[in-house]
Order: C-alpha cells, then structure tokens, then sequence
C-alpha cells in the first residue's frame, strides 16, 4: 500500500518539528515544507527520513508544486515573523491551493480561545483562517488552538537574567502548554484523522499563575528567579497586540478542558515536568 503523503508547514521551526517527529515510523510519507531545503535544519529532516521541499508561503505556485499528491496538510504559520495581516493571508493561501491540488485532509495549528472574539489581532486573524479552511469544503479537516507555550518563558520576551517578566498579577492563572505535547496531540489529527474530522480543540498542560511557574523554573534550572509584574502601558509602547493580549489573559484567560485532553490523548506534561527538561 502507498503511504499517505504528508506535507508539514514548520517543520524546521517548533510545531511543525514536534509534529514530524511524532509522525515518524507512522506509516506516512512526510514532506517538510521550507523555503530553505539546504539549511542545515532541513538536512537533518532528511537525515531522519522526511523530505525537505522547497515552497513559500507566499508564493502560490511554489506551493502547488510542495503539495501535489499529498493527502494531508499540516499548517502553522508564525505572527512574529510575519506581522498580523501576512500571516492571515499566507494561512489561506495555503489553504486555498490545498484545496485547489486536492489534499483531502487538513490540520490547521490556530491559537487557544481564537473562536472566542477576543479583540487580540494575532488571535482573531487566526480565527478568519479557521473560517476560511471550514469554508473550502475539504473532505476532512481538525483545527487545534493551542494555549501559552511554556517554552515561552524561557525565552527573551520573558526572562530577563534573573526575572520573570509579564504585564500581569502574580497570582493570575494562565493554562500553558508544552510544545513536545503540541506535536503529540496534533499528530493525532493525522494517526486518528476520521476519528478526529470536523473538531476544534484547544490544547493545554497545566493551569497556574507566572508567580508560581517563575519559582517551579527557577528551582529546576538551579537558580534563584523572581517574577516582575510590568505596567501594561510598558508593554503597550512597544506592542498594543502584546498589550491586549495581556490584558485578555487577566481578565478573560484560556479555557481548554485538561482532564479531558488527559483522557483522549494521554497524560499532559504539567509544567514541573516540562521544566525538569530544562536544567543546564
């Protein structure tokens, strides 16, 4: 039998690369979608088997090529490389031309409460591109929409030295997730795709508050950090989308159902464990 054929947007970057690796020995063929297929990073996809293919979000015509014969689509797009208005346009594009060369199943990675109108720009552009891929009619679809990436706060918009720091109260809960899980989930999408037709499900690990996450983090990677609360109009001067980002996580927050992803997925990584992998 001829394996499905599956073309992974992101495969060099986290999701796409967390998804690859849970599709591996899967029984698929996987196409990972890069403008740049002599990268070091593609050549170590090809160095596990999947075939780097060299496509442009922006450029319809690289993608007819990409994605000809394939039967599924992964798709994530990034914001902050795109800016707000180029990445919804690149998510349905993508789409469109999936639907054009006849993929028959498709796997769109969105963001955590994206359907709830939340007034964020990097969320409800999001939300256009999910209406836009229901719109097409393809055969089948699944829309994941995961929640704060708990890789986040290891990175430089976070932490600062020995400081966590975010416009919000210390004691406010977010639900963050581990991008390892993003990939585990959403390969389900593929591995279970007619069980799995037609959902939307938002994706999250574990439920606690920066103050609490800063000293978990702290205690793992064997230093003393402490969590700053910034004014939001701090934050507003350089991003007015961070700021009512922000903002919506202290009044509103995500609200993905964690026991049951625990039960239709397995166990999710709750964050002491994800920061356990951390240490130096």
């Amino acid at each position: 039998m001829t394996e499905k054929v599956i073309a992974v947007t992101g495969a060099t970057g986290s999701q796409g690369g967390a998804l690859v690796r849970e599709l591996l020995g899967r029984g698929f063929e996987l196409r990972g979608i890069t403008r740049h297929p002599d990268s070091d990073t593609a050549k170590k996809l090809a160095g596990l088997g999947i075939e780097p293919v060299q496509a442009d979000l922006d450029d319809e015509e690289s993608l007819k090529r990409a994605l000809k014969g394939a039967w599924g689509v992964f798709a994530v797009q990034n914001t902050w490389e795109a800016g707000v208005e180029k990445e919804e346009e690149q998510g349905k594009r993508l789409a469109q031309v999936a639907k054009q060369v006849g993929v028959q199943h498709y796997v769109y990675t969105s963001v955590g409460s994206a359907h709830k109108n939340t007034g964020i720009p990097h969320f409800d552009n999001k939300f256009r591109v999910e209406q836009e891929i229901k719109g097409l009619g393809f055969p089948s679809y699944v829309i994941f929409r995961p929640v704060f990436f708990m890789e986040n706060l290891v990175g430089p918009w976070f932490l600062e030295g020995d400081r966590v720091a975010a416009a919000m109260k210390p004691d406010t809960k977010l639900q963050m997730v581990a991008v390892s899980d993003i990939g585990r989930v959403e390969a389900q999408g593929f591995i279970r795709a007619e069980e799995l037709a037609g959902n939307e499900i938002d994706i999250a690990g574990d439920e606690l508050s920066l103050h609490e996450a800063t000293t978990i983090l702290g205690r793992a990677l064997g230093r003393k950090l402490e969590f700053v609360s910034i004014p939001i109009d701090a934050v507003r001067k350089q991003s007015n989308d961070f700021a009512l980002m922000f903002e919506w996580f202290e009044n509103v927050g995500y609200s993905a159902d964690i026991p049951e992803l625990n039960r239709r997925f397995g166990k999710m990584k709750r964050f002491a464990d994800w920061a356990a992998t951390q240490r130096p």
